[in-house]
């Protein structure tokens, strides 16, 4: 699988491309700030077709660019519990964060909606750009928080670690971290919930692609991260 990671202009989070090969379509998962150029430039490079944008959750540093990047005719998939945020992202984001963006910057920052937006459910398989991709809620960092499973893996990456599968992971799991759930949505039962049901249960041979910081293996998560070591204790 043709899997391309960059960090957005702000708040470092990570924008995928995955696809199944170069000139092929392709899925971008969560589009933050000021990724327009880059993915412009991926796609070219790359000779890439989007497919469709997806969302682990609702979040301004994960959805921030998810209209221009869908144009009018892709559609954004988020879970319906988060579904509202996409209403009115910025009225709903902290002022003082929406301060920051203009400032970094330099314009006001602005809102619409993407014309086409598909709500997925836990437990969903999405087949889109060739390649099946299953939903799993979970949720604490957000209501509607979801982490996207591929039974792929990077090119040239089972030369380095032994992995079989790919979880895109959002906020629910960082390497050595996991989420914060002291924003509006978030839930620190409903995070150790998702942990416990949804996280633990993934094999050591899970490739991990969180939405901030580098990418990590459910095995050394599990023998090293501290939030699942206290779950699995």
């Amino acid at each position: 699988m043709l899997t391309i990671a960059f960090p957005a202009q702000a708040f470092d989070t990570n924008c995928y491309v995955l696809a199944p090969a170069a000139g092929e379509e392709c899925l971008i998962v969560d589009p933050g700030v000021g990724v327009e150029e880059t993915l412009r430039e991926v796609l070219a490079e790359h000779r890439l077709r989007p497919a469709a944008v997806l969302l682990t959750h609702g979040h301004v540093d994960h959805v921030y660019s998810v209209t221009p990047v869908c144009g009018a005719d892709t559609a954004a998939y988020i879970h319906p519990a988060d579904r509202y945020r996409l209403h009115d992202l910025l009225a709903r984001s902290n002022p003082g964060l929406v301060a920051m963006l203009e400032q970094q910057f330099g314009t006001a920052a602005t809102w619409t909606e993407p014309t086409n937006v598909v709500e997925i459910v836990d437990g969903t398989r999405l087949t889109l750009a060739g390649m099946d991709v299953d939903v799993h809620h979970a949720p604490g960092h957000t209501e509607g928080s979801v982490m996207f499973g591929l039974d792929r893996v990077p090119d040239g990456i089972r030369d380095q670690v032994d992995v079989d599968r790919t979880m895109v992971t959002g906020d629910v799991l960082f390497a050595g971290s996991i989420g914060r759930t002291d924003l509006p949505g978030g839930d620190a039962a409903a995070m150790q919930r998702s942990l416990r049901e949804k996280v633990l249960p993934l094999p050591d041979t899970t490739l991990v692609l969180p939405g901030h910081y580098q990418a990590t293996t459910m095995a050394h998560e599990r023998a090293t991260n501290p939030y699942l070591k206290d779950l699995s204790a």
